[in-house]
């Protein structure tokens, strides 16, 4: 659980992701790095933790289990749904993507099987039940506007 203690800043970090192999899953490099509140429901507990003591210049090496990050794969978010529930879609295939809304959520979910009049779909993030490794380097911290904490998302 994020400290609610520690003083809502702003972060800005740069990032590689790793699995658990070494290979590359995903990186900030060549791109703009993460921003993010302290405290925010938008960035994994792993990465608030780890930043929380620290400061601009700082390198660290982080291990995120899936509690801390994605959380636990749950078979109970994949299911087989009607065919017809992808009207308008000609060519469905394996992979493919959707948002659905479900009462006030957003969800997004992948195709992982076709059977017929039948298309299994896992709403799982794609790196639930994974430990995550990040290499990450901070760049920025600032104290958080008002308007930041109230929002829970860097304005700038």
């Amino acid at each position: 659980m994020v400290d609610a203690s520690v003083k809502p800043d702003v972060f800005t970090v740069h990032y590689v992701l790793k699995n658990k192999l070494g290979d590359l899953v995903d990186t900030s490099e060549g791109s703009e790095p993460l921003h993010f509140v302290y405290g925010s429901p938008n960035i994994i507990e792993g990465i608030q933790e780890a930043v929380k003591d620290r400061g601009v210049g700082d390198c660290l090496e982080v291990t995120v289990p899936p509690a801390m990050a994605y959380g636990e794969h749950n078979p109970e978010l994949i299911r087989k749904v009607p065919r017809s529930m992808f009207e308008g879609i000609e060519k469905l295939e394996v992979g493919m993507k959707f948002q659905t809304n479900t009462g006030d959520q957003a969800q997004v979910v992948k195709v992982v099987a076709i059977d017929g009049n039948l298309v299994k779909v896992d709403a799982n993030h794609p790196l639930a039940g994974y430990t995550l490794y990040f290499d990450l380097e901070i760049v920025g911290r600032r104290p958080a506007t008002d308007d930041e904490v109230a929002q829970g998302r860097p304005l700038f």
